[in-house]
């Protein structure tokens, strides 16, 4: 009984800490999960490259979806991915969302979920360990479904989903950042400021509300906005992705191309990609 699955990395649009609603865009960086279901009776979880990484996310959406579509199989689960962790670019939402798929084609019921209740098992057990405030259905939503999201994550409701074809750069740094643990107090406070932001998402103006969301959201975290402010004569959007330290840009690849040094300069790696619009793939 195995399975597995790859989705993709997101990117922000809008923060949901400050106002519960959010935003965010897949992008062509994936995380793989393939799951062994066996006749022990616990769930073993591991990470590429990472033999100290907490696995209770991965082990805990295998537990759920056995729990619930199976007869409690234990087995093993593990992922590989090209997202740096604790990046903001969404590696806990890929994760999630490529465990729940793989272990869905384990059991052989993948058709018999829907991809948006897929996704909510995968939020559900993000906030039951700890490793999110909001649950980010935002971020979880796009990874899933592709493309560009917009959601009020204290209800898990769907508001929008659009696609967009954009070339998208990344950039790095080389610390890390735990969503769990920002100042969620200090990111409430910047509310007025996301409430601005969610109408432009909402009226489909992503580039315009992500620039917003990534002035804001730096000073709200304490991060320089100085990459923002790097690029933001030549890009269509950029932003503060998620709760730090990665910051995207997006609009046509030459431009973005062009303008990549700009932040090559600093600490970290860049890179081009495109967004996605296939979302969460069993393989």
């Amino acid at each position: 009984m195995d399975g597995q699955a790859r989705a993709p990395a997101a990117g922000t649009v809008l923060n949901a800490l400050a106002n519960g609603t959010g935003a965010a865009f897949a992008i062509d960086e994936y995380t793989t999960a393939t799951v062994e279901l066996d006749g022990s009776d616990s769930v073993t979880g591991s990470v590429a490259d990472e033999p100290d990484a907490d696995t209770s996310l991965i082990e805990g959406c295998v537990e759920r979806v056995v729990s619930e579509f199976g007869d409690g199989e234990g087995g093993t689960v593990h992922t590989e991915s090209d997202v740096p962790m604790a990046s903001g670019l969404k590696s806990s939402s890929a994760a999630a969302n490529a465990t729940v798929l793989a272990t869905l084609d384990a059991l052989g019921v993948a058709d018999d979920i829907s991809r948006e209740e897929a996704c909510r098992i995968g939020v559900d057990v993000a906030r039951d360990v700890g490793v999110t405030v909001t649950g980010a259905f935002d971020d979880a939503s796009a990874s899933m479904l592709g493309g560009v999201t917009v959601t009020d994550n204290t209800t898990d409701e769907l508001l929008a989903r659009e696609e967009r074809d954009w070339a998208v750069l990344v950039y790095t740094p080389p610390e890390r950042a735990f969503s769990a643990e920002a100042d969620v107090g200090r990111c409430r406070q910047i509310a007025p400021m996301a409430d601005l932001v969610a109408d432009l998402a909402l009226d489909g103006e992503f580039t315009r509300a992500m620039t917003v969301n990534g002035l804001a959201f730096c000073a709200a975290l304490g991060f320089s906005s100085d990459p923002i402010v790097d690029v933001m004569d030549a890009v269509a959007g950029v932003s503060l992705s998620g709760t730090g330290p990665s910051f995207t840009a997006v609009g046509n690849r030459e431009t973005l191309q062009s303008v990549q040094d700009r932040w090559s300069e600093r600490d970290g790696e860049t890179w081009v990609t495109t967004t996605q619009t296939g979302g969460t793939q069993i393989l």
